[in-house]
């Protein structure tokens, strides 16, 4: 199965203000962050995390990798929250708490499998941490998925688009089935 998500600001104190969490302390929001993220993706899953998961150190990435379920793959975001961790991570990948390494990927990922292009599914979805008003593929069929604006960007009606931060899921991540259901 595979998820997608962003903007968990992991050791972040002034995001729960900023984007008005509802958590008391940095404490609270990892703590439930990590059981809402591990009450629904499996060990064998592959994550998509599209940026802004820690402000903290490679210790503190590591640690908070080896606690969450699934194969993550991060879009690389080194100028940002993530530029701390990220270095080492490309020369270095983390282990995840299944076993699976963290993957690195490039600012602006394409998602495409054979098996997705169907009826159910768009020809492919392009990934990013920022929204972007134009994307490669987006007048045949392509779907954007984005974090960053934790809500506040607004496109205009009919655009296949969707922000999958965790501001607007519930702090959950999102499933390929879940993203194939709102934007068709």
């Amino acid at each position: 199965m595979f998820w997608f998500t962003s903007d968990h600001h992991f050791g972040h104190a002034n995001i729960i203000k900023y984007s008005n969490r509802p958590f008391q302390d940095v404490q609270e929001m990892e703590a439930e962050l990590i059981l809402r993220w591990n009450s629904v993706v499996d060990d064998d899953d592959t994550v998509f995390h599209l940026g802004d998961f820690t402000l903290g150190r490679k210790q503190q990435a590591r640690k908070l990798f080896s606690r969450l379920k699934g194969r993550i793959i991060v879009l690389a975001n080194e100028w940002h929250h993530d530029r701390y961790w990220l270095p080492d991570a490309k020369e270095h990948p983390m282990s995840s708490k299944s076993g699976y390494l963290v993957g690195i990927a490039s600012p602006i990922f394409v998602f495409g499998l054979p098996e997705l292009k169907s009826k159910r599914y768009p020809q492919e979805i392009v990934l990013c941490h920022y929204p972007i008003a134009e994307w490669d593929g987006k007048h045949h069929g392509a779907w954007h998925l984005h974090g960053h604006s934790h809500g506040t960007y607004q496109y205009p009606e009919g655009t296949k688009a969707l922000d999958v931060g965790v501001d607007c899921h519930n702090f959950y991540p999102v499933s390929l089935d879940e993203v194939v259901r709102r934007l068709r």
